[in-house]
């Protein structure tokens, strides 16, 4: 979960040479997206003075920009075509993200689609009754905490938009990673952990429109192929991390 570094351009481009400069950089993006460096970009184009444009490209770390692009074959391609506009450049830096961020409501999270607090509660208590009655993952399950179904529930409402409950009760992601050292998950047991949480969801009537569903099973296959990696003998332990924040992915919701 390594922040990643934001590169802001800031051009100013004389209206009549706005064209071949979109030209250019529709060609030069060509290189962009063939780095493994560069995680995505965007040239967005201000609507109050057509000659301002800021160019955002977020790359894996500012050293890998520097040392890693800028050194590579692709750079040299890149620079050709946008080398007629670096006198325009106003503004060219780095920037790592702070503490300060969230989504507005435009789109609404998970956790809310979902139902909140109450649907997440009754989608553990379906799936905890379920586990340990099977014959495959009640063995993993012998010592249940009598408050594990709703720790759970936390942590995935937390995990698909809702309060930070989960950290202010029971610790970030390290300490959800901990509960699974030593416990030697095998690969049968955690497809019929992710069988078993899909028909839960089904019985504690979570949404089945098929973008949350997707989205919710993308976090489900993430979270449990993490937890065998974890439980296994050669596992290292993350360094303190914040509770994941799982969204959309590609297809937000259908709202005809």
């Amino acid at each position: 979960m390594t922040a990643h570094t934001v590169e802001y351009i800031r051009y100013r481009i004389p209206e009549q040479k706005s064209a071949e400069f979109l030209a250019a950089y529709t060609r030069a993006a060509a290189q962009l997206a063939a780095s493994p460096h560069c995680v995505d970009y965007e040239l967005a184009r201000c609507e109050e003075d057509f000659e301002h444009y800021v160019l955002r490209i977020t790359w894996t770390s500012t050293e890998d920009h520097l040392e890693g692009f800028r050194k590579s074959e692709l750079f040299a391609d890149f620079f050709a075509e946008i080398r007629p506009y670096v006198t325009h450049i106003e503004e060219m830096r780095h920037y790592k993200p702070t503490v300060v961020r969230g989504a507005g409501a435009s789109v609404p999270t998970l956790y809310a689609w979902a139902g909140g607090a109450e649907a997440f509660s009754r989608l553990t208590s379906v799936f905890y009754d379920k586990v340990v009655k099977d014959d495959l993952l009640a063995p993993l399950f012998a010592h249940l905490d009598p408050d594990h179904a709703e720790h759970v529930a936390l942590w995935l409402s937390e995990v698909f938009g809702g309060p930070p409950a989960y950290s202010e009760t029971q610790g970030g992601h390290g300490h959800m990673v901990a509960k699974h050292l030593g416990r030697g998950i095998t690969e049968p047991q955690r497809r019929r952990w992710v069988n078993l949480i899909q028909d839960a969801a089904d019985e504690a009537g979570l949404p089945t429109d098929a973008e949350f569903r997707s989205a919710f099973v993308a976090y489900v296959e993430w979270g449990t192929r993490l937890a065998v990696y974890f439980s296994g003998p050669d596992a290292v332990p993350p360094a303190e991390q914040p509770v994941p924040r799982w969204n959309w992915g590609s297809a937000p919701p259908y709202q005809g």
